[in-house]
């Protein structure tokens, strides 16, 4: 396949779900390039998963390694318009919602959507019975550490083949925008949970989205090919993608510095506040745009072990934070 330089707005155009940087900027070739045109391969640095189970864990590498792979009922718009670091919501599997009182919302789903091709799955028509099967698994598995975002959910109930309900709690003004975050929410197919107990293996990431995953590779790259039955037809534009580890920053820079990576090495694609000089002055091709992070840190603690089992001891990391 051809290797090809990315404008901003043909990266964006994928809709692939990434984090947000501090204060970074994003850079891109000065000229832009006419829409449309298909082919390539997008080389962009990547990370690797624990494992890519999206309901066994919390860590950014395996959601962002899923995003090629998986779609949502509802996601953050994307695309060359988009500023970054905005959260709007818009409909993804989901056709359109409506919230029929306080505590009920529906879904309508895209008629003809199909998962990718490949066994157990083997391309059917996604239906309300997956999304209910998701939402059961997210809601029931005992190791899920991000269950807390559907907390108010009590139950997901299939209306006909394209509606499925949601019933609340209580009242729950955030459910879409949980929703339509980017860890953990992926529709997934029963058939592969069947089959391999767990979603754990790469072969078992089969989803809706706009790329396969053809091959993986520990600590080295993942590499996704693109789905033909893709329901945004015609995207994606290009044909592949390569998502290479590289966990040194010096090394990610490198290597957009020397074009062999197409986009920045940080996250939303963008590069360090600290390494801008030097960039400008490697690649004077590039223009870049400054944003304000949306990123959050926390500190997780296991508190069924020492020494955080010990209230006084979370207690006194609480007051030491204020």
């Amino acid at each position: 396949m051809d290797r090809f330089h990315p404008t901003r707005r043909d990266l964006l155009k994928a809709g692939l779900a990434t984090g947000a940087a501090l204060s970074a900027p994003t850079l891109a070739p000065r000229s832009l390039r006419a829409q449309g045109k298909r082919g390539g391969t997008l080389r962009v640095r990547g990370w690797d998963p624990p494992h890519f189970d999206p309901h066994l864990t919390l860590n950014f590498k395996t959601n962002t390694t899923l995003s090629f792979v998986y779609g949502k009922l509802v996601r953050h718009k994307v695309g060359g318009t988009v500023t970054p670091g905005t959260f709007a919501v818009e409909p993804d599997l989901a056709e359109r919602w409506e919230e029929l009182d306080d505590t009920t919302v529906v879904f309508y789903l895209r008629k003809g959507v199909r998962w990718q091709n490949r066994p157990p799955v083997n391309g059917r028509e996604l239906t309300a019975e997956d999304v209910k099967f998701t939402y059961d698994r997210f809601l029931t598995e005992k190791g899920n550490p991000i269950k807390y975002l559907l907390d108010p959910v009590d139950r997901v109930e299939v209306v006909d083949r394209y509606t499925v309900r949601f019933r609340l709690k209580e009242p729950f003004v955030w459910l879409v925008n949980a929703l339509a975050n980017p860890n953990g929410t992926w529709i997934l197919p029963r058939e592969c949970v069947e089959k391999y107990g767990d979603l754990k293996r790469p072969e078992a990431a089969i989803g809706t989205g706009p790329f396969i995953l053809e091959r993986y590779e520990p600590n080295v790259k993942t590499t996704y090919r693109r789905n033909p039955d893709y329901f945004r037809a015609p995207l994606p534009w290009v044909d592949a993608v390569e998502w290479t580890v590289m966990d040194d920053e010096s090394v990610g820079l490198a290597r957009y510095s020397t074009n062999q990576i197409d986009a920045g090495p940080g996250p939303q694609w963008s590069v360090r506040q600290q390494d801008l000089d030097t960039l400008k002055k490697r690649r004077p091709d590039l223009v870049y745009r400054d944003f304000l992070s949306n990123v959050t840190t926390g500190i997780y603690m296991r508190t069924d072990k020492p020494p955080f089992n010990d209230v006084r001891v979370r207690r006194a990391i609480s007051h030491a934070a204020r």
